[in-house]
């Protein structure tokens, strides 16, 4: 059936501020969704109050409301705009939740909106727990037993005729919030009472434990002739009992035997075949028992798009949300082309010939106090995703992604050696599981322990065992008596040239020249939804490892799929995974330095490792290296490609950390030079430049050794904020008030940041803090906006509400923030953005710090001017335009305010008070039309309250 044609005008709704449960995945989808719509001539409108995304872009939809998500704004929008149909499953629980609510008002019927792409009823269905079991009954499909509670008393009856361990699931909630395992009977009552508190209608599923199960999940798309394909099998590394957002999880599931995953697609298909009447994404889970019976229970059903849509899109290369929202429309499948080959059709199952590892990102260090264990409720904020043509690839390119200092599993000196720390890690899995059960191997704790307290498959354990003995057979050679077929091996197997360089006592650089000599290099592959069997078109590529093949005329060949044009080139680098201080704001100036870079002719090469984002979607760039942002793996792809410069200040801290070493191999960085970058990172440098150009700033010392705090803090005077050199998100950052205080965090930072230098700053009490954007072009600068922040100085700006433009600063403090800023970026000679925060105290502006690159505010102010900055700024930095060749009109009736969003629901028994390390997850825009705001003036006879050090 063609589409339906009544449908001229569709309103997607978006998910709102990122928050630990609901990311930038949806972001992702809600993008893919409105382009796909667009293709089909539909008028789209989107509503989302998150300004740091891409979906809310004018690139986007044809119109944009930056509102907060209420029944209030949808009317306000159905009142402006004539629209035909609403599209709720593309920002999560926020937005179903949001649609479900209009529908009990009434409110679209009164409009004459039809909801497409989600039968309601299906939706009450899988969210109120008793009806889903009674769903699951009539489908005679299995379930843990179970039994709902809609009272503190009802609960307690349960868990006596259950018995422990067992699970806590509210209704109607999201990332698993208020969700938990009770494992003993002094737990229950607490836990059972936060429970029914966090589900808005007061109900809990309580279910028998399945410990030690597998967990599986199906990604399913059906339209609405009832065809259905399975898009994707992943397979959590973890048993049940981790939140499938916190688990490690791999695509295609490797531990189902093909008749379970026979049995388990045929529930999944029936299942959404008989859950109401709507044609889109749907995501089934399931547990397995871990047997030969290899029983299946059904856990939950999402019929939306969902966290793992994204994953399981980036997995096979198949564009779930784009083909959804098509489906949406009234198309079937047969009648969509597949966007990869371009000429088979959409109604077919992706086959892959290698393997995906996704692997959490968590920031406990951001919420001290925090239980680290892993449980039912979701914690991390952020993931990432490696693909290799192995398990044991793929699972150190994910953990080489992760930027937490590690190079991969082992062989970096970090792993544990205490056995009986070991033993209790394994017992209460925590962010460094993995690398947990590695150090637990390398100890010789035998595998069948480790499963016995884990509950890990074998066959999971039995690889990172071989990856081990890999390690062992290495470190028995020299580098110059090593195999070239074990180092060979070690590639396949995922090992970077600086773990190998680590079992060797040889630099990175020497492995990598021996393995060039032995003629070892990176292939790509294409990621292309059919293992090669039809041509894909698509841009997207992985590396690998590959023998070479004897080709008829006797020559050896390596085949490589990524081949190499004669246009002039740009690699821009990725933000890495999502985590506090480092979000999606990030990666919305990476897509706008990419379509930046194409518009001026460039071929332009994206390289990030995060499938929750838009850069990761191979339409945005003109070829994506789905790899890690590692030096390894950046080098030789620049090696390979041969560009012109690579993009560094787009991609967050993350893509500056290479800066040096891209400097040190020769590359040019496009923009701002290194040296520039070096110089506003380095304290003692940057003081300097300000000196010289009589611009005041705290004083401050740095220190390269604990021994040096007594002077230093006798000469500034407490207090003090301390902080690490070459940090984001104020990581590490404290306020310190006495030399106790002082000791106690220099020696930690010094045993977190080893080899880097302590910056001490007299911290400017009572101070108001502003900060300022602006681009440049190495010679004149723009000042995009200048934000005052609600809160005191010493809440960190990522935590403070802060207001576009100034609402308290008089004109000569706004004057000395411009010509400050402009002397910094003149200084500095930047080409492209600058960020500079200042301390406003008597009158006298003081510069805190600068830093020559995208910074978090830049999607809020160009969202609040409407202006595309990222784009010259972009431009700037490739020499294609300059300062002058552009007309500014920024729009802006009013102010715009940057609310923080915290995650702390997640962390019920953490400190809520705010300083200079940075806590929040996500951010909204608020606009007011001026200072009586109620809003605004809530904030503001609030701002005091959360300061804490």
């Amino acid at each position: 059936m063609p589409k339906d044609t009544s449908i001229k005008s569709v309103l997607i709704i978006g998910s709102g501020p990122i928050v630990i449960g609901q990311a930038c995945e949806f972001d992702y989808s809600g993008s893919q969704a409105a382009r796909s719509l667009r293709e089909e001539g539909i008028e789209v409108t989107l509503i989302n109050s998150n300004p740091a995304t891409i979906m809310t872009d004018p690139v986007t939809a044809d119109h944009v409301y930056l509102w907060p998500l209420t029944i209030e704004s949808l009317e306000k929008i159905l009142q402006e705009r004539k629209i035909d149909a609403v599209l709720p499953t593309m920002g999560g629980q926020t937005a179903l939740n949001l649609c479900i609510e209009a529908d009990k008002q009434g409110l679209w019927q009164e409009y004459g909106v039809r909801i497409i792409g989600v039968d309601i009823e299906a939706i009450h269905i899988t969210e109120d727990r008793e009806r889903f079991r009674q769903f699951l009954d009539q489908q005679g499909i299995p379930y843990a037993p179970s039994k709902i509670a809609t009272s503190y008393l009802k609960g307690k009856e349960i868990a006596q005729e259950f018995g422990f361990p067992l699970c806590i699931r509210p209704s109607f909630t999201l990332g698993g919030s208020g969700a938990s395992i009770v494992y003993h009977k002094e737990e229950f009552d607490s836990l059972l009472k936060r429970g029914l508190e966090e589900s808005p209608i007061h109900e809990v599923l309580i279910d028998k434990a399945l410990m030690g199960w597998k967990e599986f999940e199906l990604e399913l798309l059906r339209d609405s002739n009832d065809n259905v394909v399975i898009i994707c099998s992943i397979e959590n590394f973890d048993p049940m009992g981790i939140h499938t957002g916190d688990s490690i999880t791999v695509a295609p599931a490797m531990t189902l035997s093909d008749r379970t995953f026979q049995r388990m697609r045929d529930m999944a298909i029936k299942m959404m075949r008989n859950l109401g009447k709507f044609a889109g994404g749907c995501n089934v889970q399931f547990a397995v028992s871990p047997d030969e019976k290899e029983d299946i229970v059904a856990i939950e059903i999402n019929p939306r798009v969902s966290r793992s849509s994204a994953l399981a899109s980036k997995a096979t290369g198949y564009p779930i949300a784009k083909i959804a929202a098509k489906l949406a429309l009234g198309y079937h499948l047969t009648e969509l082309a597949n966007p990869i080959t371009g000429e088979t059709s959409a109604y077919f199952e992706p086959t892959l010939d290698y393997v995906i590892v996704k692997i959490p990102r968590w920031n406990f260090d951001k919420f001290e106090g925090a239980d680290r264990r892993l449980g039912l409720q979701m914690k991390s904020v952020g993931e990432v995703m490696g693909i290799g043509r192995s398990f044991q690839e793929a699972l150190h390119k994910a953990a080489q992604s992760l930027e937490i200092k590690r190079n991969g599993l082992g062989a970096d000196g970090k792993g544990l050696t205490n056995q009986d720390l070991v033993l209790e890690k394994l017992a209460n899995p925590s962010w460094d599981r993995i690398f947990v059960i590695y150090d637990a191997i390398q100890l010789g704790i035998p595998l069948r322990k480790i499963h016995e307290i884990t509950k890990i498959d074998m066959w999971f354990l039995r690889e990172i065992e071989d990856l081990a003995n890999t390690q062992r057979r290495i470190e028995e050679h020299t580098l110059e008596s090593l195999p070239p077929e074990l180092l060979f091996e070690a590639k396949q197997k995922g090992f970077a040239d600086r773990q190998i360089a680590h079992m060797l006592h040889r630099l990175e650089s020497e492995v990598f020249n021996k393995r060039i000599e032995y003629g070892l290099k990176r292939v790509y592959k294409l990621v292309d939804t059919c293992a090669a069997e039809f041509p894909a078109k698509t841009p997207y590529y992985y590396s690998t490892f590959e023998m070479p093949v004897m080709r008829p005329d006797g020559t050896l060949e390596v085949k490589n799929d990524s081949k190499v044009s004669d246009r002039k080139k740009v690699v821009v680098l990725g933000s890495g995974p999502n985590r506090i201080g480092q979000g999606i704001e990030f990666d919305y100036c990476c897509v706008h330095g990419v379509l930046a870079a194409r518009e001026c002719g460039y071929e332009t090469i994206m390289i990030n490792c995060n499938p929750e984002t838009v850069s990761t979607d191979f339409n945005v760039s003109d070829k994506l290296y789905f790899e890690p942002v590692f030096w390894e793996h950046i080098y030789e792809i620049i090696l390979h490609e041969k560009p012109i410069g690579v993009i560094v200040q787009l991609g967050g801290q993350t893509a500056l950390k290479l800066a040096e070493k891209l400097h040190r191999y020769g590359i040019p960085i496009i923009g701002t030079s290194f040296e520039s970058l070096d110089l506003a990172e380095d304290r003692g440098k940057f003081s300097n430049l300000l000196r010289e150009h009589n611009i005041p700033y705290p004083k401050f010392d740095v220190i390269t050794d604990p021994d040096q705090i007594y002077e230093v803090a006798e000469e500034l005077g407490f207090p003090l904020l301390v902080r690490p050199s070459y940090v984001l998100g104020g990581q590490g950052m404290k306020i310190v008030i006495n030399m106790e205080e002082l000791e106690h965090h220099v020696v930690e930072l010094f045993k977190d940041f080893p080899g880097n230098r302590v910056l001490l700053d007299h911290y400017l009490d009572g101070a108001i803090e502003a900060e300022a954007d602006a681009i440049a072009d190495g010679e004149d600068v723009y000042i995009i906006g200048i934000m005052e922040h609600i809160e005191p100085c010493g809440i960190h700006s990522g935590d403070s509400h802060a207001v576009l433009p100034p609402f308290n600063l008089g004109p000569l403090i706004i004057e000395q923030i411009r010509e400050h800023t402009i002397t910094i970026a003149k200084a500095l000679k930047v080409k492209g953005l600058i960020n500079v925060q200042f301390a406003i105290k008597n009158d006298v502006v003081y510069v805190i710090e600068a830093n020559p690159r995208a910074s978090r505010t830049v999607p809020f102010i160009a969202k609040a001017y409407g202006e595309p900055y990222v784009n010259y700024a972009t431009r700037f930095m490739l020499g294609e335009n300059k300062v002058k060749d552009f007309e500014y009109k920024p729009q802006l009736d009013g102010y715009a305010i940057k609310i923080p969003v915290f995650s702390f629901n997640k962390f019920p028994n953490v400190n809520k008070e705010l300083g200079p390390q940075m806590r929040s997850t996500g951010e909204a825009i608020h606009f007011i039309k001026n200072l009586r705001d109620p809003m605004f003036k809530k904030v503001y006879s609030e701002r005091n309250l959360y300061l804490s050090r």
